[in-house]
């Protein structure tokens, strides 16, 4: 995916169930490095066997890789077509894997740095029935800057990790390189909750553990549940066509053709609303989810749907319109009753940018004018966003509010028991991002490890600290 000039949000999506892996800028050529050599073991012989299926120009070694080695529950949860689809996505964006370097490596798990050939950092973590060591699942998560190679691996206990933790955040806060908010929770308790930087430069005032910050993109994690939830209801069909619920739609051939399953997998060919018209546009104008539709609706298709995967910020607009379409109430009304009421996130919602707001972040950003501006001092985002987020991105919350988001999913309360189950087996890693708007949420279910961090500055910086903390709690004895 390449950011546009207009800084659309972005998000890395690892849900194997919910969602679908995202790519992002290529991070240039491996070091050199010597083989790695897998551990002798069970797990470590299967791990193997996966890159030389993955690598293979024959998918079918790919598909009975699969067949011989998971777990018979597991494909019966996620079944064999589905694992299927999503390896042939990978394969065509990312091409062939090298293992670079073993990151993890126990009795019934593995993780693996390696790089794609098109550049793209990417770490593939395994996880195996203890008894059996049979395949319970793998998560591909596409990193979006070189990963460091040298981090020590020596194990660590809690209060350690911790002590690291805080030395690497307050090198970053003296650098002036990180403003916000971290979070680390075990299970339902957070273990790590801090505040660094300032959230109004213009009034000295200090960022606070329940500050609310932009959540860039993780907003179409949201979005992708109320679908569900609609989908469950009987309200929609993940195969009806946009021109069902939305018979006006501007494009006759995409209302005609897309599915909502193409919409939420991106492979519907419909653009982003980001561009020269999003720039010209005053961003008072942009309130309402028709607003957005204004900027992309009419243009034409950029390829035939599924035939392709491009990252879309216009279809999770076009999929906020099918929700209004199907609930009757606004998108924002429909999020607040189906998701942030019912998992008690009282501090989430859709702001409006010139209606005054208590302890709300300021975002700052060295990004503008169509250039990248290092060194230069920040300036406020003001002018980049919306009067108000979308079903694409742009809805404000804090750490404890994400933490709640994560709760009610393994509570069920969201989703249908069997899909909570799922995405609480396989982990979420989202992340949105765009001028001063940088944002990350992740969980390791195995662990039963949160990280959420929220900042005002420009992205990656929520994402680098998050994969920081997840190489520290990676070595939690």
């Amino acid at each position: 995916m390449t950011m546009t000039r207009s800084f659309p949000s972005k998000a890395l999506l690892l849900t194997a169930l919910l969602l679908t892996a995202m790519i992002f800028p290529s991070a240039g050529d491996a070091a050199d490095e010597k083989p790695v050599v897998f551990p002798d073991t069970d797990a470590g012989k299967k791990v193997a066997l996966y890159f030389m299926a993955f690598n293979s120009d024959d998918e079918n070694e790919m598909l009975n890789y699969l067949l011989r080695n998971a777990t018979p529950a597991s494909l019966k949860e996620r079944p064999i077509e589905n694992r299927m689809a999503t390896y042939r996505r990978l394969k065509n964006d990312l091409g062939a894997l090298k293992p670079v370097k073993i990151v993890k490596e126990t009795e019934d798990a593995v993780a693996v740095i390696a790089q794609a050939s098109n550049g793209q950092w990417v770490e593939t973590s395994f996880e195996f029935e203890r008894v059996s060591h049979t395949l319970l699942g793998v998560r591909v998560m596409l990193l979006n800057e070189p990963p460091d190679l040298e981090a020590p691996t020596t194990p660590l206990t809690e209060p350690e990790m911790l002590k690291e933790l805080e030395t690497y955040l307050d090198g970053l806060v003296t650098k002036d390189e990180f403003s916000g908010v971290v979070l680390v929770a075990r299970g339902d308790k957070a273990v790590f909750r801090k505040a660094y930087g300032l959230a109004s430069k213009e009034y000295n005032a200090p960022n606070r553990v329940d500050t609310r910050f932009n959540l860039g993109s993780i907003n179409k994690f949201m979005t992708r549940i109320c679908i569900e939830r609609l989908a469950a209801k009987g309200a929609l069909k993940l195969d009806d066509t946009i021109g069902k619920h939305l018979p006006d739609y501007p494009n006759k051939q995409a209302a005609e053709k897309v599915t909502i399953r193409q919409l939420l997998d991106m492979t519907s060919g419909i653009g982003d609303f980001f561009g020269e018209q999003y720039v010209a546009t005053p961003k008072d104008q942009i309130r309402t989810l028709a607003d957005y539709l204004s900027l992309f609706g009419h243009k034409p298709l950029l390829f035939e749907p599924g035939t392709n995967r491009q990252y879309s910020n216009g279809g999770y607009i076009v999929l906020g319109l099918i929700i209004e379409k199907a609930s009757g109430q606004s998108y924002f009304d429909y999020v607040r009753d189906n998701i942030y009421r019912i998992a008690e996130m009282e501090s989430t919602a859709h702001l409006e940018a010139d209606v005054p707001t208590e302890n709300v972040a300021t975002g700052y950003t060295r990004q503008w004018g169509e250039t990248d501006h290092p060194g230069e001092p920040r300036r406020s985002n003001i002018y980049t966003r919306p009067a108000r987020g979308s079903s694409a991105g742009g809805g404000y919350s804090t750490v404890a509010d994400l933490l709640k988001l994560v709760l009610a999913l393994k509570a069920n309360k969201l989703l249908a028991a069997e899909t909570s189950k799922s995405v609480s087996e396989q982990g979420i890693a989202i992340a949105g991002g765009a001028p001063g708007i940088s944002a990350f949420l992740q969980t390791d279910p195995k662990a039963d490890h949160v990280i959420a961090v929220l900042s005002n500055y420009d992205p990656p910086v929520a994402e680098s600290v998050g994969h920081k903390i997840e190489s520290l709690l990676r070595r939690l004895r």
